[in-house]
């Protein structure tokens, strides 16, 4: 569940042409303790709180007939838990409108109305500041119960220390969470310029960059992930329910839909995927397509699945190759463009899309000639087959080398952090940091091997001239060339 910004990690950096050993762009784990919470949040609410909370909800009639209840659970902080045996589909949390916030409650409010309806921020940017105005009216607010449950922290990248960050070093996820931070700094430095410090009956404290990076990361971290763009909202109560690995569809348990007279009401309806007994805890599944880094960054959380392992490479046609206009009309027609990201996932095989690229960025010298117009509409599929020996040598050499760069930016092996891993009680932050780069290198030994065994390989593999005196049948059953008297 989070709010849009950029959609991948940042990556593995690599240029077309002769480049010297590419390197990491900029600097981003596991054991199976208990499902993790949405958000990890650092602290439970007090009693108080937490009972005027349920109060709240149940006289909104959020709760759905008392289906559900809102509790402390084991892991820390809250969660929902069944008040019944609740068989799958069974809706637990019904949110009316009301209790949202988002771009409409914006515009209704207060801070609304001193923006022109905050239309022309980013959805995010307003509702972030919804949370802030409104915790700045204290107990005047409607929303006062909701804001009184709500962590100070979770344990995602972007509330670490420095110290923490130490363990990340030379990570992917080190280099996005700062990047995440500068964007988040921007967009403070921009709003607290033009609507915070001249709406000062609004916003009377002192508002810092660390409050508006919390609300950042409290709509990161509880934002469900179908409700993004202009639909973002927070939902109360169903924000609450956290994320199970147990859980392994991908099939909404939500809907928004209509109640009431006539279908006027939308309410926000929350189902268990899964049937639960009472006094169990109630899960869902955030999104199957994240990585662990991705998890870390918005939940603050791992999982113990090769599958989240994944590292993100980027290929670039460099303005300074010589055939850049050449290479890059080339990649257009095929659906690409002068940048390309691949995420690679442990145990998986290569995106099919990569070898061809990769092939398009290391052509020169004699295999130039395939960039003629006159190939254009046909390179491509020769592109998905070796072109020559110094081609398929060079995106051997132009891979393990960035790997080799990668994984020497790393101050501990993945045969250390395994260790690390069977250590009890570890802190979550440092387990997050553990999982996390152990699963970056691995992914990154997996793409060094792919390809240490392609270089040899070079010899067997048939290149783009045995293939073209194949098809003028120039070339017999057994590989050898025909000759003849004319």
């Amino acid at each position: 569940m989070a709010a849009p910004i950029s959609h991948h990690l940042l990556p593995l950096r690599l240029l077309s042409g002769h480049p010297q050993p590419p390197g990491l762009r900029l600097p981003m784990t596991r054991a199976r303790p208990l499902p993790r919470l949405l958000p990890r949040a650092v602290g439970t609410p007090s009693d108080a709180a937490l009972q005027e909370f349920r109060r709240w909800v149940s006289s909104q009639g959020a709760d759905a007939g008392g289906a559900a209840s809102p509790a402390a659970v084991p892991e820390g902080g809250l969660g929902l838990v069944a008040a019944r045996d609740l068989p799958r589909g069974e809706a637990v949390a019904e949110v009316p409108k009301k209790l949202w916030m988002d771009a409409d409650a914006v515009a209704a409010s207060d801070l609304g109305r001193a923006v022109g309806g905050g239309g022309e921020l980013r959805p995010w940017v307003a509702v972030a500041l919804l949370l802030l105005r409104e915790l700045a009216r204290g107990a005047d607010s409607p929303w006062a119960p909701y804001l009184a449950i709500l962590p100070r922290q979770t344990d995602s990248t972007i509330f670490w220390s420095e110290e923490e960050l130490l363990e990340i070093q030379g990570t992917q996820l080190l280099n996005t969470t700062m990047g995440v931070k500068e964007y988040v700094q921007s967009e403070f430095d921009s709003v607290e310029a033009e609507i915070i410090s001249v709406n000062k009956e609004l916003f009377p404290d002192t508002v810092t960059f660390d409050d508006f990076l919390w609300a950042f990361g409290i709509l990161r971290s509880r934002v469900f992930a179908g409700l993004r763009g202009d639909k973002l909202a927070l939902i109360p109560l169903a924000d609450l329910v956290n994320h199970s690995d147990d859980i392994a569809s991908n099939e909404s348990s939500w809907e928004i839909k209509g109640k009431g007279l006539f279908g006027r009401d939308v309410v926000f309806s929350l189902r268990t995927p899964v049937g639960v007994k009472s006094g169990e805890q109630i899960y869902i599944q955030y999104d199957l397509d994240k990585s662990n880094a991705e998890l870390a960054l918005d939940y603050g959380f791992t999982e113990p699945n090769s599958s989240r392992d994944s590292y993100t490479l980027t290929l670039e046609i460099s303005e300074s190759d010589p055939f850049y206009d050449d290479k890059l009309d080339i990649a257009e027609l095929n659906g690409m463009g002068e940048t390309a990201y691949f995420d690679i996932v442990l145990g998986e095989s290569l995106p099919p899309q990569m070898l061809p690229y990769l092939r398009l960025l290391c052509i020169g010298g004699t295999d130039a000639f395939l960039l003629e117009a006159l190939f254009r509409n046909s390179v491509w599929g020769h592109l998905e087959l070796p072109l020559s020996s110094d081609n398929e040598e060079a995106i051997c050499q132009v891979i393990r080398n960035a790997c080799k760069s990668a994984l020497g930016a790393y101050h501990t092996t993945v045969e250390e952090d395994e260790e690390l891993l069977k250590s009890k009680n570890l802190q979550p932050r440092l387990q997050i940091a553990i999982q996390v780069r152990a699963g970056e290198k691995k992914v990154l030994q997996q793409i060094d091997d792919i390809f240490k065994q392609r270089e040899e390989e070079l010899d067997g593999l048939e290149y783009y001239q045995e293939r073209r005196l194949k098809d003028i049948g120039l070339v017999g059953d057994n590989g050898e060339i025909i000759f003849w008297e004319s």
